[in-house]
């Protein structure tokens, strides 16, 4: 049976940074973070994968079995099978096999670091208007 369903969200820690880094407006990424979290970029880059931890994320359960993953796209199954290697290698899937099918969910912490990289600062009411005027000028 799979364990996965008990993973928490791993958020800041009071006066402490996100799970992996501050945000990028705050402070320039090191190496090794930068390093992670291109490699979880470059496997979302492609529309299928992105689609594939779409359907997977919003899958009822939270996870998905691969056979319900093949009928969305005009692929075929080897392909499926080597776009959702590429996502559990950039850290963003978990799996699990069960009888002849491989589970797959999305793993939180990853998530998570992903959000925290591109959280915007904190900005005050009255700029964020002017903000959002000067943006749809």
């Amino acid at each position: 049976m799979s364990n996965h369903g008990g993973l928490p969200v791993i958020g800041p820690v009071a006066g402490q940074g996100a799970v992996c880094c501050s945000p990028m407006v705050r402070e320039p990424l090191g190496e090794q973070d930068a390093a992670e979290l291109s490699r979880m970029f470059k496997a979302l880059s492609d529309p299928v994968r992105l689609r594939l931890l779409s359907l997977i994320a919003s899958h009822e359960g939270g996870e998905a079995c691969v056979c319900d993953l093949i009928g969305p796209f005009e692929v075929s199954q080897p392909t499926i099978s080597h776009h959702l290697k590429v996502l559990r290698e950039a850290g963003l899937v978990g799996s699990e096999r069960r009888g002849t099918w491989v589970y797959y969910w999305v793993l939180p912490a990853a998530l998570a670091k992903l959000s925290a990289l591109l959280r915007p600062p904190a900005v005050p009411a009255a700029t964020e208007a002017t903000t959002e005027a000067k943006a749809g000028a």
